[in-house]
């Protein structure tokens, strides 16, 4: 029998990992088809699928002067450099309008255009369903209850990249790690 691929009791219903691996395959079952559905959107707009994360994201959170690229990166767990260039793949495709913040010079404000303005509403006839039968199974309740979970999931998601990013530098601390958490042989 394989070794467990986790060690924390409350991940190990019945004292094995079977549960935590069936978890983590429908999980990333679920996110390969809500990934699908965002690639779907963006490509009836004619962009990419993160392309779409942007620009919807800019739309919802922008005010009347605009968004910052820092509040949108913060609101999609990426990189500001990352943002920066889905933004001016943005801003070339006529989608979005940059210009500079009359507080802070150094930085740039985000809205999007009429014509993504018009794009977006006229995706709603298809997202709206779509967006419903992601979700269908779910009671308000549930829902509530999934969408705190997951952004308490998260943060544990990037200390998790960090742990492997650091124990892939350190084999030595990785082959410790290992050795504990194997459970003991009897003699």
């Amino acid at each position: 029998m394989p070794l467990p691929t986790v060690t924390k009791p409350e991940l190990m219903p019945g004292g094995d990992d079977s549960t935590f691996r069936s978890f983590i395959h429908n999980f990333l079952a679920f996110s390969a088809r809500v990934d699908q559905c965002r690639s779907g959107f963006g490509e009836r707009l004619g962009i990419s699928g993160i392309a779409y994360t942007t620009l919807i994201s800019i739309a919802h959170l922008q005010e009347e002067d605009g968004v910052g690229v820092s509040r949108i990166a913060e609101h999609l767990h990426l990189s500001g450099a990352f943002v920066t260039i889905e933004v001016s793949k943005l801003v070339k495709s006529d989608l979005v309008r940059k210009r500079t913040n009359k507080t802070d010079r150094r930085r740039v404000l985000l809205t999007v255009t009429p014509k993504a303005r018009k794009l977006l509403d006229g995706l709603v006839a298809l997202q709206a369903p779509v967006n419903d039968a992601l979700f269908d199974c779910l009671s308000a309740e549930e829902f509530r209850q999934l969408s705190s979970i997951v952004a308490r999931l998260v943060p544990c998601g990037d200390k998790a990249i960090s742990l492997m990013t650091f124990m892939a530098q350190s084999p030595a601390v990785a082959e410790a790690a290992v050795r504990a958490a194997q459970p003991a042989r009897k003699a």
